[in-house]
């Protein structure tokens, strides 16, 4: 039976007519009337009285009547939905966040845009390290992910510069550079250095490391922190100081201050990765809106980019 049959039988049934129902479907009244028959005889059962100003249903036509309904409203909800998913305004994101990322003021603005112009689309959002996303892009269950480069395995994934976001050196609060608004990596040298575990953000791990060497000083390592957030409570209980990214001046911690290096200043770095040649419509259109907005956040001063930052 062919769909079109269900779509003669509830027009002819609403307007009580096929002469009518074969004016409002755009065709000729005998071979709509012979699309009835023929739905009739591969049915088994009689729909319509025939009468002399037009049809009523039978009682077998009045049951089958509201099923033929929701079977078309289900291809009108199936047509609408693959529509949707077609133009990537329907549909799944499972996002993976990296430690800290949340936090950067640019990636929740990039999502409301998003969920702004699809908000049919279900967004779940997890946050972990750079490795363990990876390894969830590979396993399919997360969709993409915003991580800080490199990646363990570049060769199964596509991956995207974001942008390059400037650090600040956290201090506990009464330390004696409280005071300095800019504050050299040599100048804190024999200062213990809070960090996160390599494997976490090799990247990132690095380019602090890196930095410190540029200075000519060889950084204290001391209390390590389970992730990048983490080391900020580390330096407010009196561990040691710690390079974090900019954004984590919104972390209100009592007993922090927060400072802008002086170059050489290290950066973090964001991607965005996806699996290798996932071009569905969803994620092709929530990936470009979140390079677009990193690229205009990147544009702007300091205070624009943290507008309720203190450091």
């Amino acid at each position: 039976m062919d769909i079109r049959h269900l779509r003669y039988f509830v027009t002819v049934g609403d307007k009580g007519s096929i002469t009518r129902a074969a004016e409002e479907l755009g065709m000729e009244q005998p071979p709509l009337s012979q699309q009835i028959r023929q739905l009739e005889q591969k049915l088994g059962v009689q729909l319509f009285e025939r009468q002399t100003r037009g049809v009523t249903l039978t009682e077998i036509g009045a049951t089958l009547m509201p099923r033929a309904r929701a079977i078309l409203e289900l291809q009108h909800q199936f047509m609408l939905t693959a529509e949707g998913m077609a133009r990537g305004e329907v549909g799944h994101i499972r996002l993976g966040l990296a430690g800290a990322v949340p936090l950067l003021p640019v990636i929740p603005l990039a999502i409301r845009a998003f969920r702004d112009i699809a908000p049919d689309v279900t967004l779940s959002m997890e946050e972990s390290n750079t490795p363990a996303l990876c390894a969830a892009l590979h396993e399919t269950s997360t969709d993409i992910a915003i991580i800080r480069p490199p990646v363990p395995d570049p060769a199964r994934l596509s991956v995207s510069h974001l942008l390059d976001e400037p650090t600040v050196i956290a201090l506990p609060r009464g330390h004696r550079l409280t005071n300095e608004p800019v504050i050299r990596l040599d100048m804190v040298a024999d200062e213990p250095l809070i960090i996160f575990p390599r494997e976490l953000g090799p990247g990132f791990h690095d380019a602090i490391l890196s930095a410190y060497q540029m200075a000519g000083v060889t950084p204290k390592l001391g209390q390590q922190a389970p992730q990048i957030a983490g080391t900020v409570p580390l330096v407010a209980a009196g561990f040691g100081v710690s390079v974090v990214p900019r954004s984590l001046c919104q972390i209100h911690a009592g007993g922090v201050t927060f400072h802008t290096i002086s170059d050489p200043a290290p950066r973090a770095t964001l991607a965005v990765a996806i699996r290798a040649r996932q071009n569905t419509p969803i994620v092709s259109k929530f990936v470009k809106i979140l390079r677009t907005h990193c690229r205009k956040w990147e544009k702007l001063s300091p205070e624009e980019q943290f507008p309720a930052a203190e450091y």
